[in-house]
Parts: structure tokens; C-alpha cells; sequence
């Protein structure tokens, strides 16, 4: 498995990389790892036509968990995005996110419209995000990482130890295997991170899908009104769906993200 070091502060980068094609990069969400896009049955489909990157976004996987919060601001993520750029000798790629991936690769795409040549936004929003890490998961929730660990994250969304389906199972045990004062420390960044203006996304002309559930709100809303603003984008709902919802089943967002990858 690759692995490269960030330039902005060395954090160690763990990536892997499949198939042929253009190059498309996948970003994960927040507290979980590159591993969600074999599970959830993404990897395949697009390694078929795409030359896939997987990244552990820092804080999560098999990358470095630094436990400053300062360690989690959107320009270190830009970074450490544009090493694996590097290391992979890719000018140009396209960027596909879920939640703190789709922020990730929209900073990307803003600061550095030429290395993308789509962007893909899964729960995506492009407003500020003082309180949306409590209405994402749970009221109190970076208090109760950092008070009482993974665990009480778990506990905070209803997956306790008796949860019996497989899909809560898989989720509470991928959730355990996070490193509890990291994500305390991404949660408060995120928490912190302001939006970005009107004038900046309506200049970007970077070809841009935003789908989201229509049962993710704000983010529905917000990803809409991204959409609207931004002259290269298109807004697809996704019926019935919430925000941990976004990326199951995948037949309906990967027929709409394969054709738009090959436009």
C-alpha cells in the first residue's frame, strides 16, 4: 500500500490505487476510512473505466491521527491531497467525495480548478459548519468522543453492543476502530470550517454533480444551492435517502456518476 507524507506538517498519507482509465480520486466520510468504497460495492464499477485512487483521509485508516485540531483545517486536507497527486505523477483527476470527502475535494477543486477534471459531491455542502457536525450525528458529540470514545460515539446513534443487522454491525465496527481523540480533534475543525462565498463557487466552471438524500437536511439544501450557483453544476436528489444513507445502495448514484465521468 502506498504511502506518502503530507508536505504541509509530514502527516503520513496511506492511498491505494486500481484499475486504468482517467484518474479518479474517492474521499471518504468522517470516521471512516477508503475501505467503504469496495464495501459499499463503488470500487468495482469505477476501477472498470478509472484508474481509482483510495486515500484514508488523515485522522482515519491506515493514515496518521494526529490529535490537534489544527491538524484537520481544509488547506492540510488540500495538501495532502495534491501529494498523492504527486506521487502518482496524475496532473489532472477527477474528484469524488461522501460528507468531509466532498468538502475536501471541493476546497481541491476551488483552489485548483486545473488538476480537476470532475467533481463529484455526495452529501456535500458548501455552507458553513458551526453545528453541523450535532445535526449530522448527535447533539454533544465531540464532547462525548472525547469524553467517552468511540463507544459512546456508537451509543450516541444508536448502535450499541445488541444492534443485530448486518449493515449496523459493519457500521459500529468500523466507527470502534477510529482513534477517539482524532476525531474529537477533525469534529472540532469541522465545526469551525466557514462556508464558502457565493462569488467563488458561481467563478468555478469545473464540470460538478451534487446528489444528496432528500431526507438530509440541511444538506439537501445546501447542496442544491451549491448547484444552483456554480455554472458547470447539476443537482440530483436521492429519494427516501439520509445523510448516513447517501452512499447505500449504490446503483442509483452510479448511474448518474458514471456517464458524468465520461462526458
Amino acid at each position: 500500500m502506498p504511502l506518502v507524507h503530507s508536505p504541509a506538517d509530514g502527516v503520513r498519507l496511506r492511498y491505494d490505487v486500481s484499475g486504468s482509465g482517467p484518474a479518479l480520486v474517492l474521499l471518504h466520510g468522517s470516521v471512516l476510512s477508503r475501505a467503504i468504497w469496495r464495501g459499499l460495492g463503488y470500487l468495482a464499477p469505477l476501477a472498470a473505466e478509472h484508474t481509482v485512487i483510495r486515500v484514508d483521509l488523515r485522522g482515519h485508516g491506515g493514515s496518521e491521527k494526529p490529535h490537534e485540531s489544527s491538524s484537520y483545517a481544509q488547506d492540510r486536507f488540500v495538501a495532502d491531497l495534491l501529494a498523492v497527486l504527486e506521487a502518482e505523477d496524475v496532473d489532472r483527476a477527477g474528484l469524488m467525495g461522501y460528507s468531509l470527502g466532498a468538502r475536501v475535494a471541493l476546497a481541491a477543486t476551488l483552489e485548483h480548478p486545473e488538476r480537476v477534471t470532475h467533481l463529484v459531491c455526495l452529501g456535500g455542502s458548501a455552507a458553513a459548519q458551526r453545528g453541523a457536525v450535532d445535526s449530522v450525528f448527535f447533539p454533544g458529540v465531540i464532547d462525548a468522543v472525547r469524553e467517552g470514545g468511540m463507544e459512546a460515539f456508537c451509543a450516541g446513534q444508536g448502535l450499541g453492543p445488541d444492534v443485530s443487522s448486518r449493515r449496523a454491525r459493519a457500521t459500529r465496527e468500523a466507527f470502534l476502530a477510529a482513534d477517539p481523540l482524532a476525531m474529537a480533534a477533525l469534529l472540532t475543525a469541522t465545526d469551525a470550517t466557514p462556508g464558502v462565498s457565493e462569488t467563488v463557487l458561481a467563478a468555478c466552471e469545473v464540470p460538478t454533480l451534487w446528489m444528496t438524500g432528500t431526507e438530509n437536511h440541511p444538506r439537501f439544501e445546501e447542496s442544491r444551492h451549491a448547484a444552483e450557483t456554480m455554472p458547470g453544476a447539476a443537482f440530483v436528489p436521492l429519494p427516501g435517502r439520509d445523510h448516513g444513507g447517501t452512499l447505500s445502495p449504490p446503483d442509483e448514484v452510479l448511474a448518474r456518476v458514471l456517464p458524468f465521468l465520461s462526458r
